[in-house]
């Protein structure tokens, strides 16, 4: 069964359920028996409202029901449920929308700065869930109010104005966090940290650096943790010599920057659910000179997308 069929045939199991409730009918003046209600018989109104329920993605979907799905899958109804609610605050009151839709794809195609420009948000199209990156100005970087060590600079590549580069550190040590309020409930978030390398880059050659992903103040399990590399050309028989984990390597993004994923959390949500999340990025073993990042920030999105 594909999945528009299925959705029809939910559909169709909802509407004869609210036809018993509401004892609708349909009579055959002829035979005098009830007629079967279609879904094209409900007002397009209870149609754009039980479709608000779903996610864009099967809102799309659904479109291809019939004209009347078609038509309802339009409704301001339907795609303002999937809209962030504070949404009036996220965009410039000088932008002009002809509908929800369009406002809804909006915030999927455009990243918006919210708290003073150190962070940005922006919605994933498939499901509405909400996405979050954290700038270099947000992070806790050790030795990065020294100029000798990190320098920030404008780059128009990078979501903020600007990035932080490495100049030269021994201990590199890079900390983040987030309140779980600002996220979408009851969903599985991934975190990467964002770089970029410059001409001259060194010192992370085969070497292991520890992140872990976990709630404030809770003691983190050996499982927690994972070794990453940003050094893309690390050999693949390189294991860290005291853990005997296979290091994660960096992958390149499509917007020509470079990502590690640092761990994973799931964010349960609601009202008395918020929780602040922490993300580090720790190399302390190895105390030999490391230069050459570029750090565009700390990027928070849902689990198992790109």
């Amino acid at each position: 069964m594909t999945k528009t069929k299925f959705m029809h045939e939910h559909f169709r199991k909802l509407v004869q359920r609210l036809k018993k409730t509401l004892r609708l009918s349909a009579s055959d003046k002829r035979h005098d028996v009830a007629a079967t209600l279609s879904l094209d018989d409900l007002p397009e109104e209870c149609i754009s409202i039980i479709i608000s329920f779903t996610s864009p993605l099967d809102a799309c979907v659904l479109a291809s029901v019939s004209k009347t799905f078609e038509s309802a899958v339009k409704s301001d109804i339907v795609w303002e449920k999937f809209i962030p609610p504070e949404y009036e605050s996220l965009i410039s009151q000088s932008r002009d929308f002809s509908s929800k839709k369009e406002l809804y794809f909006a915030l999927c195609d455009e990243s918006v700065l919210i708290d003073d420009g150190k962070k940005c948000l922006w919605i994933e199209k498939a499901n509405a869930k909400r996405c979050i990156m954290l700038s270099e100005m947000y992070l806790s970087i050790t030795w990065g109010n020294y100029p000798q060590s990190w320098q920030w600079i404008p780059d128009p590549q990078a979501r903020f104005e600007t990035v932080a580069e490495l100049l030269g550190v021994c201990l590199f040590e890079i900390r983040g966090r987030i309140n779980s309020c600002i996220l979408s409930p009851r969903t599985r978030y991934s975190a990467y940290i964002v770089f970029r390398k410059t001409d001259i880059c060194y010192g992370f050659e085969n070497v292991a650096v520890e992140v872990v992903v976990g709630l404030v103040g809770q003691d983190l399990e050996e499982s927690c943790r994972r070794y990453v590399c940003f050094d893309e050309a690390t050999d693949e028989q390189f294991r860290w010599r005291d853990r005997g984990k296979n290091l994660v390597k960096p992958e390149r993004r499509k917007d020509g920057w470079m990502e590690i994923k640092l761990g994973e959390f799931f964010n349960e949500g609601g009202l008395l659910n918020y929780d602040e999340i922490e993300m580090v990025a720790l190399e302390n073993k190895q105390r030999h000179w490391k230069r050459g990042l570029i750090i565009g920030g700390i990027e928070i999105r849902p689990a198992n997308i790109r």
